[in-house]
């Protein structure tokens, strides 16, 4: 049964305003004490005549009790709320039981397609721990959209095209040792790439052999084809070693190379609507009106741009997918050159352009060079998650646990620490890598959540042989029991604003908060005890097994796998 629902049934037959409005008006008081839900009597004050606390009290006085509400309470301009605890705790567990895997979820997507473009690195650069906020992100998100029923398509945009694929080839066939890349590609492609940069600036007639280089690649020339593809497919490897131990699947990886054949149309649609201008010898659309720099769309020398690329792919998109919504996990620094296409977009006349949306994240701060790699500089992914992984089996040998394998529980605590880190706070605000915080068993960490898991499991366990599915759930009222069943309770609410606001940390809070409620009631409510009579470890058996779901659920709409004994 649906409470808010039934107060809602309540109070529309009492004010007679339509239900809409009495459910939006609906609020949770920041104590549980003040009830579970209330109503603000304040917009009836003109309607009625009379002030917020006197309607308060006068349509308490018209509700009663009854099987779902325990009592009513005027405070105020408020009218509070106060559920049955045995009705709302039998309710709420049953069904998330019932629903396993599934409580939570909704089809509120379903018919809808979402696509998620992330990660999206350079072919032949590093993938290093930056690449890593667009790749939680995406990911997160790909599998909320997912888990609320609409049909995702996650695309990992590839960097693979551009003036420095002629720097590549230059410097390789001036400096590449085949056998030596193979063996470790993307760093010894960067060693050439970077001795290019180096060479060029005693030598500038590089730039010009680069460049002609490029021009054979845009021409289809083989050998610069070949060689593209040989460094492209080199670096998906490497690529895709990193996303197996992420977990991370894409869709597609078409890149900016697949759309350089798609930006001629562009150049002519955006040209016969009248909106292309010349500025010092490039095309662009002016935007002053928007208070943004022109949008640059052929370059003076009638190369295309980013700006090219992106509209190109957005008509693409829809062509192909007919999306609901297009996002974009990107960092903040391109805010602007969202704007400007998603404006160039709309100018065009593109009335889907409105679904297209820029999910921005903030900047990796690293306090210091405390973190060992192998590549001075730069920071590697791989060489991350690995420390996390092998400072976590430290952790475990340490702490003397018993867990039958330590390398598997290694790899999962270890990365699910990184995800959790670029999940917990709004996607806005950057981060300082700590592996302190990181690594934390007791503070707000991936740990601490697997954990919370892991006893759960275990109690579980130590009841196995005990038939708790058909459980007496109104034996298990106690005021942390409630509070907890109450947090289990709006999932789906976390989800959801997850979904709405493109923030999977509403996710990440949510079943932190579930694990410290949860925490508090096998601490205060004990399970297995002798003297616990069985019908009330039944009934806080139900509770820990529900739980448990929905912790491995959350956990898992954040990319992290749980561990079952820790």
């Amino acid at each position: 049964m649906d409470f808010k629902e039934h107060i809602t049934d309540k109070l529309t037959e009492l004010t007679g305003l339509d239900r809409e409005t009495v459910s939006a008006a609906m609020e949770t008081p920041p104590d549980e004490k003040l009830g579970d839900l209330a109503f603000p009597c304040f917009p009836l004050a003109k309607v009625m005549r009379k002030a917020p606390p006197l309607i308060a009290q006068e349509l308490a006085s018209k509700l009663s009790a009854d099987d779902l509400i325990d009592k009513v309470d005027a405070v105020g301009g408020y009218l509070n709320f106060f559920f049955n605890r045995s009705v709302f705790i039998s309710d709420t567990v049953s069904a998330a039981m019932d629903a396993g895997n599934s409580w939570g979820s909704a089809d509120i997507g379903r018919g809808k397609t979402v696509l998620v473009e992330y990660s999206s690195p350079n072919i032949a650069k590093p993938f290093h721990i930056g690449h890593l906020f667009s790749t939680a992100i995406g990911n997160s998100l790909a599998r909320i959209y997912k888990f609320l029923g609409y049909d995702v398509q996650s695309l990992n945009h590839l960097g693979d095209w551009g003036t420095q694929f002629g720097k590549l080839i230059c410097a390789y066939k001036r400096w590449g040792d085949p056998e030596i890349i193979e063996k470790d590609p993307i760093n010894e492609l960067l060693k050439i790439y970077v001795k290019f940069h180096e060479e060029a600036e005693k030598d500038p007639s590089l730039e010009d052999e680069a460049r002609e280089y490029f021009k054979k690649l845009e021409d289809g020339d083989e050998e610069a084809t070949s060689l593209w593809k040989h460094f492209r497919d080199l670096s998906l490897v490497e690529f895709n070693r990193v996303y197996d131990m992420l977990g991370v699947k894409f869709d597609s990886y078409n890149g900016e190379a697949f759309y350089s054949d798609k930006m001629d149309e562009v150049v002519r649609l955006l040209d016969e609507k009248g909106l292309l201008v010349e500025s010092e010898g490039a095309k662009v659309v002016d935007l002053s009106d928007m208070d943004m720099p022109p949008c640059i769309i052929l370059k003076s020398d009638g190369a295309t741009i980013y700006a090219t690329r992106d509209i190109a792919a957005a008509l693409y998109r829809h062509r192909t997918y007919s999306f609901y919504k297009n996002i974009y996990v990107v960092g903040l620094p391109q805010s602007l050159h969202f704007r400007q296409i998603f404006e160039t977009m709309r100018r065009a006349g593109w009335e889907w352009s409105k679904d297209c949306v820029h999910v921005g994240f903030g900047l990796v701060k690293l306090p210091g060079k405390n973190m060992s790699t192998r590549h001075g500089d730069v920071i590697f992914l791989e060489d991350v998650l690995n420390e996390s992984i092998e400072k976590t089996r430290a952790i475990i040998e340490k702490n003397n646990s018993a867990v039958d394998d330590i390398d598997a529980v290694s790899k999962k605590i270890g990365i699910g620490a990184v995800l959790y880190t670029f999940l917990k706070n709004s996607r806005e605000k950057d981060i300082v890598f700590s592996w302190d915080t990181m690594l934390d068993f007791d503070g707000e960490s991936a740990p601490y959540c697997m954990y919370g898991y892991a006893r759960g499991k275990s109690i579980l366990r130590r009841a196995e042989g005990i038939d708790y599915s058909k459980a007496d759930l109104s034996k298990a009222v106690s005021d942390d029991a409630y509070t907890l069943v109450k947090q289990l309770a709006v999932f789906g609410d976390a989800v959801r604003d997850a979904a709405e606001k493109n923030e999977p940390f509403y996710v990440t809070r949510y079943v932190t908060n579930l694990v410290k409620l949860f925490n508090k009631f096998y601490n205060t409510n004990p399970i297995m005890r002798e003297d616990v009579p069985e019908d009330v470890k039944k009934a806080r058996l139900a509770i820990v097994d529900a739980v448990c779901t929905v912790i491995r659920s959350a956990l898992a709409l954040l990319g992290i796998d749980v561990v079952e004994s820790m």
